[in-house]
C-alpha cells in the first residue's frame, strides 16, 4: 500500500476497509461535531450535510494537509432518520420499525481538497423480513447494532434480515464505492 494520498473523517473501519479494497492508503481522523438533523430538514439534504462538514472540520483541523473525505450514513422510513440505538429498547423500537418494510439508505460521501468540495450521494432500498422480538433482542445481545445506523449492520448478522436490496451494498455498510471512487476520480485521486 502507497503513503496515505488522503485522510478520512471517519473511524469507522469498514469505510477504511472498503476504501483498501480501492487501492486508497489513508490517515484516520475522525470528525468531532454533533450530528442532529436541522427542524424541517430533508433526509438527503441532511446526510449531504453532515458528510460535507464533517470533511470541513477535519479540513480545517488538518490544516489542509491532505485531502479528506467524509461520509454520513443513514437509515430512513417515511421521511424519519432512524439514527443509531441510544440503547436496547431503543434498537428494539428501531428493528420492530423496520420488521416486514421496506427503507431507504442514504449514503453521501464528500471530499474537501484545496479546490473545493466534492460531494456524492447513494440511495438504497433495503426490504427486511418480518422479525420477532425474541431474535431482535437476540442480535443486541450480539453487540452489533451498537453504534450503526438503523441498529443493524448489512455485512455482519443483520444481513440475515434482508430479504431484498435495491441499490449499493457498499453504501449500505457506510461507504458507496461507486461515488467514492468516481468522487475521487473527478478530482484526479483515484484512477480506475
Amino acid at each position: 500500500m502507497n503513503a496515505p494520498s488522503l485522510i478520512l473523517a471517519s473511524a469507522s473501519p469498514r469505510r477504511r476497509e472498503l476504501l483498501q479494497q480501492l487501492g486508497i492508503a489513508c490517515q484516520v481522523r475522525p470528525a468531532d461535531l454533533a450530528e442532529c438533523p436541522l427542524p424541517g430538514e430533508a433526509p438527503e439534504h441532511y446526510v449531504r450535510r453532515i458528510a460535507c462538514d464533517k470533511a470541513d472540520a477535519v479540513w480545517q483541523a488538518t490544516g489542509g494537509s491532505l485531502p479528506v473525505l467524509a461520509a454520513d450514513t443513514e437509515v430512513e422510513m417515511e421521511g424519519v432518520i432512524f439514527g443509531k440505538p441510544r440503547d436496547q429498547a431503543h434498537a428494539i423500537e428501531l428493528l420492530s420499525a423496520l420488521s416486514n418494510r421496506e427503507h431507504r439508505v442514504l449514503s453521501s460521501v464528500a471530499l474537501r481538497t484545496a479546490g473545493g468540495t466534492g460531494e456524492r450521494l447513494s440511495i438504497s432500498r433495503v426490504w427486511f423480513r418480518s422479525l420477532s422480538r425474541a431474535e431482535i433482542e437476540a442480535y443486541w445481545h450480539s453487540g452489533e447494532p451498537v453504534g450503526k445506523a438503523g441498529a443493524y449492520a448489512i455485512q455482519g448478522r443483520g444481513a440475515i434480515f434482508i430479504r431484498h436490496l435495491a441499490g449499493s451494498y457498499s453504501g449500505v455498510m457506510g461507504l458507496p464505492l461507486y461515488e467514492t471512487a468516481a468522487l475521487l476520480a473527478e478530482w484526479g485521486l483515484f484512477q480506475p
